[in-house]
């Protein structure tokens, strides 16, 4: 499992430009559990990638993950056409991509609830947890991009990503949370009239 330590180190030690600055103050707070979920997923779909949905709320910039949707990849040589991409080289080995009623499905949860799908998690098999070209090229603002690096069937590191302004990605903090600890979530963030 990944420990807390490795996550909160992954930071970038070098802070380039004001965009940066203002992305990597940006706080993704995740529950120990649902990092371990995220981190079952990752290792029971190993050598394929797995994804999901990070469903919550937010408080200013910060982001509170409330419930994680584990999701089938639905990558497959249909998605691979509609990608434009090779089907014999782009596998779910090295692609996901999430079935379009599943985001429906998400959306009004969230909706129902009050929340909103604040990202995606997706692990990548024996590589590291830093966004591929093909994730910036498929990814949306505001969206925070989770990532795990599963080698040889065992999660082993963690980080949280954002596009900038540019369409590039920055690195966002993640604090762990154990259960009863106070959310962001629970605060009242209703409108003072």
């Amino acid at each position: 499992m990944v420990s807390s330590a490795r996550i909160l180190g992954t930071l970038c030690s070098a802070i380039n430009s004001d965009v940066t600055r203002s992305l990597i103050d940006i706080v993704l707070y995740l529950h120990a559990q649902h990092l371990q979920q995220i981190e079952a997923h990752a290792e029971r779909v190993y050598p394929n990638e797995c994804c999901g949905l990070m469903l919550g709320c937010t408080v200013g910039e910060d982001k509170q993950i409330l419930e994680i949707w584990e999701t089938e990849n639905a990558w497959n040589d249909e998605t691979a056409i509609e990608f434009n991409a090779d089907a014999n080289l782009e596998t779910a080995e090295r692609r996901y991509t999430i079935a379009p009623e599943v985001m429906l499905a998400a959306q009004k949860t969230s909706r129902d609830r009050g929340w909103q799908i604040l990202g995606i998690y997706h692990s990548h098999p024996d590589h590291p947890a830093v966004p591929s070209d093909v994730d910036r090229a498929w990814a949306w603002s505001h969206y925070s991009y989770l990532i795990i690096s599963v080698c040889e069937g065992q999660s082993i590191e963690c980080r949280s990503w954002q596009l900038d302004e540019n369409h590039q990605f920055q690195p966002e903090s993640i604090v762990l949370r154990n259960a009863g600890e106070i959310e962001i979530g629970d605060l009242d963030t209703t409108p003072q009239t």
